[in-house]
């Protein structure tokens, strides 16, 4: 079996700011985002939260536990899924964002989305900033839309679409190819004029389980190439509960475990479906 590289150190960690709806926020500890999926199909609580009360309630327990931002997801990602077209998905967004913007006015919104249209509506409607599992390669208007909208942008790695990614699998050296995709599209969206792009390395898309543990395991190097603040989204994911042969709902030790690492090797921010452990586990590293 691999072994994988300790780092008992805790980084020092460098804070960082957005602005989002004319306002400048700044994180002066690692920021955690709580996932609000209101799709039928996604691979953990889908179809949880899609009536206007059960969204609401969850909304208000992710702030009440923690979290800095709501990231909110129309269409599921998960291996094998087959996407909604863009226009049901943005009227599931839009919808969404006004009833969260009327009853949690202070929150801020992210919008999970990899295609323009949504992408536009969803900020027209009241959501800060668009994150995209794509990284612009869905949709070709997806950059300048970010650019035209001037709203901060997260920049995930993966390939192909998630009905076809599982099969395009398998790097060379996993580092390398992140940072040259990465290195290609921030040189576009900075030429475009996006001045907010946080990095989010894209565990559990088109990787392995290799390939996962070994990204987890060189997350540092990542984090020392780029100035960009560094998102690490494992919540649940395959590489937790196939690895513990267990269920997604069993895999919240995992989830903490993992967030720990990559806390360590210079994430600046976790995405989760519990943002209560996150937020624990940020107040014992970074007291």
């Amino acid at each position: 079996m691999r072994r994988y590289r300790s780092m008992t150190t805790v980084p020092a960690f460098e804070p960082f700011s957005i602005t989002v709806g004319g306002r400048l926020v700044e994180f002066r500890r690692p920021a955690v985002m709580g996932i609000l999926n209101i799709t039928p199909d996604s691979f953990y609580d889908g179809g949880r939260h899609q009536s206007s009360e059960a969204m609401l309630s969850h909304a208000r327990r992710l702030l009440a536990e923690g979290a800095d931002i709501i990231d909110l997801g129309a269409a599921s990602s998960r291996p094998g899924a087959t996407l909604p077209s863009p226009e049901e998905e943005a009227a599931r967004l839009v919808e969404a964002i006004h009833l969260l913007r009327s009853e949690l006015p202070e929150s801020i919104l992210s919008v999970d989305t990899c295609w323009a249209t949504p992408a536009r509506a969803a900020i027209e409607a009241g959501a800060d900033i668009i994150n995209d599992i794509s990284g612009g390669q869905f949709d070709e208007q997806m950059f300048s839309t970010v650019a035209d909208l001037q709203v901060p942008y997260l920049l995930m790695h993966t390939r192909g679409l998630p009905s076809q990614m599982q099969q395009l699998a398998g790097y060379d050296d996993i580092i390398e190819d992140l940072s040259q995709y990465f290195s290609a599209r921030l040189d576009t969206l900075y030429r475009l004029g996006v001045k907010d792009v946080w990095l989010d390395p894209g565990f559990g898309f088109a990787k392995s389980l290799e390939d996962n543990y070994q990204l987890l395991d060189r997350l540092d190097e990542l984090t020392t190439l780029f100035r960009q603040p560094l998102v690490a989204a494992l919540s649940r994911k395959s590489m937790i509960y196939k690895r513990l042969d267990c269920t997604p709902d069993e895999a919240l030790n995992g989830t903490v475990a993992l967030d720990t690492v990559a806390l360590m090797k210079g994430a600046r921010l976790l995405r989760v479906h519990d943002p209560k452990p996150a937020i624990d586990t940020i107040k014992l590293l970074f007291p």
